[in-house]
């Protein structure tokens, strides 16, 4: 198997042989052949009564040569293909098609080598778990994303869907219902500024799909995930890059929420990555949000302050970065 590499100049020699190979069989190297010269030559320096497949070629090394124009196109002029063999004509053919698909395979992998789409995404992490907990008094699905890299992701968006089996009025059964869910993040709306790593959270109101759920429900046979997909366009190459997570049931916490993990020090700000997925308990109501928007009581019975132990939930990559501030 050829190597990335070496695959041009073993072509050419490839057919630089095929080329000597022709004007062998067709006695253009024969020396008595050539020196049956007549005063006068034919224009393609070639003598009065005898025409070769190719003019101009003696030996190895000008077969050589001229696979090499052909291949890439130069014409320097002193060799050319005649009408005199079929066979030189079909493998100048063959040729320009190799060379062209060579050329289209070699830009296809430095293409792919530049862009990496796949690479990019590959540093774009979500928590290991979701968690649903208290926010501004109401229940609130929440997650972490983070971007491992210090080049940005331009125009970055992200959006969730709730897949489920759901049942119409008509008792029509819909085993993968996808269904979109409204997002908040420090942003608004669906984009994301990924600086640093974000809390992207879905309030649970009567309009979401998780409206009727509780702790009950978190276990996995319960018929539920959700999706998350981020995608954005990648600052050094331009191409559009997307990366994607799932949530299943079991792996919704609930009562609890994500531990800070971005520090002030000296003006600068660090963030800990070795603490992305950590979670710490908080206190939050066992019931689903339908209940606590109709009993408004059930608030009161809730302590002001978060007590409990802290989850750990690490990541693989652990690395850490700085954003410093812009001199005034």
């Amino acid at each position: 198997m050829l190597s990335r590499k070496g695959i041009i100049p073993e072509d050419w020699l490839l057919f630089g042989m095929v080329w000597w190979l022709i004007a062998f069989a067709h006695g253009d190297l024969d020396h008595s052949t050539r020196l049956q010269r007549s005063p006068e030559e034919g224009a393609a320096g070639a003598p009065d009564g005898f025409v070769p497949c190719v003019t101009s070629i003696h030996s190895f090394t000008s077969a050589f040569l001229f696979s090499i124009e052909v291949q890439v196109t130069i014409g320097f002029g002193g060799r050319m293909v005649t009408e005199e063999c079929p066979a030189a004509i079909l493998v100048l053919i063959v040729q320009n098609i190799v060379g062209l698909v060579i050329n289209a395979i070699m830009l296809g992998c430095i293409f792919m080598k530049t862009s990496q789409a796949h690479r990019r995404a590959e540093t774009l992490i979500f928590s290991k778990h979701a968690v649903i907990a208290l926010r501004e008094g109401k229940l609130c699905f929440m997650l972490r994303v983070g971007d491992l890299r210090k080049s940005m992701i331009i125009s970055a968006t992200i959006r969730m869907q709730v897949v489920k089996k759901t049942a119409s009025l008509e008792g029509e059964v819909v085993p993968l219902n996808q269904i979109d869910i409204q997002m908040e993040n420090p942003v608004g709306g669906n984009s994301i500024f990924l600086v640093s790593p974000l809390i992207i959270y879905h309030v649970i109101d009567k309009n979401s799909p998780l409206y009727d759920i509780s702790p009950l429900n978190l276990h996995h046979h319960e018929d539920l995930e959700i999706i998350v997909i981020l995608e954005g366009v990648v600052e050094t190459t331009g191409i559009t890059t997307q990366a994607r997570t799932s949530y299943l049931a079991d792996e919704i916490l609930w009562g609890q929420r994500f531990v800070p993990i971005v520090a002030e020090e000296d003006g600068r700000y660090s963030v800990d990555y070795s603490k992305f997925g950590n979670t710490v308990k908080v206190p939050t109501p066992s019931c689903t949000a339908r209940q606590l928007e109709e009993d408004k009581s059930i608030m009161d019975t809730m302590p002001l302050s978060p007590k409990g132990t802290i989850r750990k939930r690490s990541v693989k990559l652990k690395p850490k970065f700085t954003i410093n501030d812009e001199p005034s």
